[in-house]
């Protein structure tokens, strides 16, 4: 496993910072802020807190705020959604895999949707095209008919330790940093950013290629025959030495119900490897991934032919897309042999459908796979559960798992997970799976889908 291995403390110890800190803040790093410093105020206190509010932390809020847990969702954005919102209309996979319902909280987001009409969403074999304004607000819905409560522009800054257990996060606000206490805090940041604020263990790929970043496109002013007689194969070809930035090719695809086009390319892929955790790295491949915006764009109006000459730029997403980075070191570590043979586990908590897809470096099939409890779990950091992109899995495994149904699922397994173990008083190591287990099947979550190879997973609604 061509790794890195990740933690708050080591990286300061090698930094020479370990024995000055241990000796002024001997529980760990996360303490600074919360011993009493006059720079912070107590929030707000909750029973499970969810951290992220992309498709893993919708799951986790929906899943753990259905059970009547106090349940409070933040997010660093100024709305819910993460890639889906952003993504100006990037279809959100594996949400009906073979069109078959996956959980009630799937259902209940695709509810919200429809409740909208046709100008929101529009279902295929297994995702959803959604016009993203009104996923957002459909989103809101489904946060309120759970009665979960949320907050957005806060973003998690450190965690709250004693001893070893999270008891809640420091955010950051417009009033300064603040404090959030949780029985149990759920990470859903993508980056495992409160597992690693923590202390506990993280992988990042070192070696091998690491997924690219993109920043997504919205284009208009070209109709559908103009698109498919154009080949931005050949346009990039012809373009590149005036347009450096351009990928080797791009595909253009209809927004739900809209005139308007997206395109979810490779990126960064052919400019560089980026630590999207460095914020030097990370601020770099963000304002590479503008200019590179730009010059696709021009690339299609000048050297597309008649067909696309008047292409338009609508908007570029929110921020890049970030498809890698760490992960949490769990009790088991997810693999690709675990996807491709679709392996079972006795602690399973939910299942990963779709493609191996490493953006441009690997695609293959795989089968139906579990999720054992022991992925979202850290190996000794207490009161924390993962969920989404950052679960305890291998570069390959964590390919293998990204899209964004299979978040959801993760998602809802680790919030159900979270709010059992807040309303018992115990720690979510020592909740047992098979209660679980019987909770999530009440929510209508089929377990034994395990090795099954999914049917029509190729099938995708082209231009």
């Amino acid at each position: 496993m061509n790794e890195r291995n990740h933690s708050r403390r080591g990286l300061l110890k090698q930094a020479g910072l370990g024995v000055g800190l241990a000796a002024t803040a001997p529980l760990s790093v996360g303490t600074a802020h919360a011993a009493g410093s006059s720079k912070t105020k107590q929030l707000l206190e909750t029973d499970v807190l969810v951290v992220g509010g992309g498709p893993a932390g919708i799951g986790a809020a929906l899943g753990a705020a259905r059970t009547g847990s106090k349940t409070l969702l933040i997010e660093s954005c100024g709305f819910f959604g993460g890639v889906a919102a952003w993504s100006l209309g990037m279809p959100i996979n594996q949400m009906r895999p073979e069109s078959k319902p996956r959980s009630v909280v799937h259902e209940l987001l695709i509810k919200k949707l429809l409740a909208y009409g046709d100008q929101a969403v529009s279902i295929g074999q297994h995702q959803l095209y959604c016009n993203v304004d009104y996923l957002k607000v459909a989103i809101l819905d489904a946060l309120d008919e759970v009665d979960c409560k949320y907050l957005v522009h806060l973003s998690a800054v450190d965690a709250l330790l004693e001893s070893n257990r999270v008891t809640g996060v420091v955010v950051s606000t417009k009033q300064g940093l603040a404090t959030i206490r949780a029985k149990v805090v759920v990470d859903c940041t993508g980056d495992a950013d409160v597992a690693y604020f923590a202390g506990a263990e993280t992988l990042m790929e070192t070696v091998e290629p690491r997924m690219p970043n993109t920043m997504l496109l919205n284009l208009a002013n070209v109709s559908p025959e103009q698109v498919r007689r154009s080949s931005t194969r050949d346009i990039a070809r012809r373009a590149r030495s005036k347009y450096p930035l351009i990928p080797k090719s791009w595909l253009l695809r209809p927004v739900s119900n809209c005139h308007h086009y997206h395109s979810n390319h490779t990126g960064t892929r052919d400019i560089g490897r980026f630590d999207m955790t460095d914020p030097f790295e990370r601020s770099q491949a963000e304002c590479v991934g503008r200019r590179q915006a730009l010059q696709m764009t021009q690339a299609m109006r000048e050297f597309g032919g008649e067909d696309i000459k008047n292409i338009e730029l609508v908007g570029t997403s929110t921020q890049i897309a970030v498809r890698e980075t760490r992960r949490l070191i769990g009790v088991y570590i997810l693999t690709e042999e675990d996807a491709a043979k679709g392996n079972k586990f006795e602690d399973t908590i939910g299942w990963r459908s779709g493609y191996l897809d490493l953006m441009g470096y690997k695609f293959t099939g795989m089968r139906v796979h579990d999720v054992p409890y022991r992925s979202i779990l850290p190996v000794e950091v207490d009161g924390l559960l993962t969920a989404g992109r950052s679960i305890s899995a291998t570069h390959v495994a964590m390919a293998a798992g990204k899209s964004m149904g299979n978040c959801v699922a993760t998602g809802h397994a680790a919030g159900l997970a979270a709010a059992m173990s807040a309303n018992k008083g115990i720690m979510p190591r020592a909740l047992k799976v098979a209660e679980l287990q019987n909770a999530l099947r009440r929510d209508e979550v089929d377990l034994t889908m395990g090795g099954k190879i999914q049917e029509n997973v190729t099938k995708d609604r082209g231009v």
